[in-house]
């Protein structure tokens, strides 16, 4: 059984990177690579040409700096409302918390499309459309992460937070200094989610932006017509270039979580 199952983790694990892979070796694929038969997966003379025309025939340095500006910034804001709102579902007591989590939680089963006409109508009366405030508005509440954060938090022990108002601590230092830190791996994977989920968010960051310098990396894609003509390499460029942040915000990632996992379970 540990044989077989260590065969089904490898295969999936194929399955799960061959397209990044591929990916990666196509950004450097000629012409000639991309029409030969039967299908290449490595490059035949390797280059950087696709990366040039991708920067030079497009605006791709403006459109990711705009996608990781607009990632940072929402990841940041989300996760702060986050975090204060599960622990104000945890720890405080008020009249109607319970409904107003289940009616949070509720919003779960609204799909995003429903809310697009409505969401744009108030940006654009707000005047924020072609703003980053415009673009990460919609994802500043996030219901599964306040889920998911407030059942966490009530694995905490409220004694804590008790001996911590006696001896003087205040709720956000209390937060800041233990709950969070005890907190870090479910924190950690939550970023880390919404960081991915705002920088290859697409239909949202078309609808609010007109112009072409606030348009971010997702809809700048699109703009680069080359697959028209059977020349995908600067496409792949692109891409290549558009899940380099996500793998290294991963990677950086990978070992606190663990580390932070492993302590928990352990009971440290």
């Amino acid at each position: 059984m540990k044989k077989l199952t260590a065969l089904v983790a490898t295969l999936l694990s194929l399955i799960v990177v061959f397209p990044i892979f591929y990916s990666i070796s196509a950004s450097f694929f000629t012409y000639a690579d991309f029409t030969s038969i039967p299908a290449r997966l490595l490059p035949s003379v390797p280059n950087l040409e696709n990366y040039q025309r991708a920067f030079s025939e497009s605006n791709l340095e403006q459109f990711l700096a705009n996608s990781l500006v607009t990632a940072s910034l929402g990841t940041v804001l989300r996760m702060a409302v986050s975090i204060l709102a599960a622990y104000t579902f945890s720890f405080f007591t008020f009249k109607g918390r319970d409904a107003l989590f289940v009616l949070i939680v509720a919003t779960m089963l609204l799909p995003s499309d429903a809310l697009l006409l409505a969401n744009y109508s108030t940006i654009r009366s707000l005047r924020l459309t072609d703003t980053y405030l415009g673009i990460i508005s919609t994802t500043l509440l996030a219901p599964t992460h306040i889920f998911m954060l407030r059942q966490y938090f009530k694995t905490v022990s409220s004694e804590y937070r008790e001996a911590a108002v006696i001896e003087g601590c205040g709720d956000l230092r209390f937060l800041t200094t233990l709950l969070i830190p005890i907190s870090k791996a479910v924190v950690i994977t939550l970023a880390i989610h919404s960081f991915s989920t705002i920088f290859n968010d697409y239909l949202w960051p078309l609808l609010v932006t007109n112009k072409e310098s606030m348009r971010t990396v997702q809809v700048g894609l699109t703009m680069l017509g080359f697959s028209e003509n059977l020349d995908y390499g600067p496409q792949f460029a692109a891409i290549t270039l558009l899940i380099t942040p996500i793998l290294i915000a991963f990677v950086a990632m990978h070992k606190p979580i663990q580390s932070s996992v492993s302590t928990r379970f352990a009971g440290r």
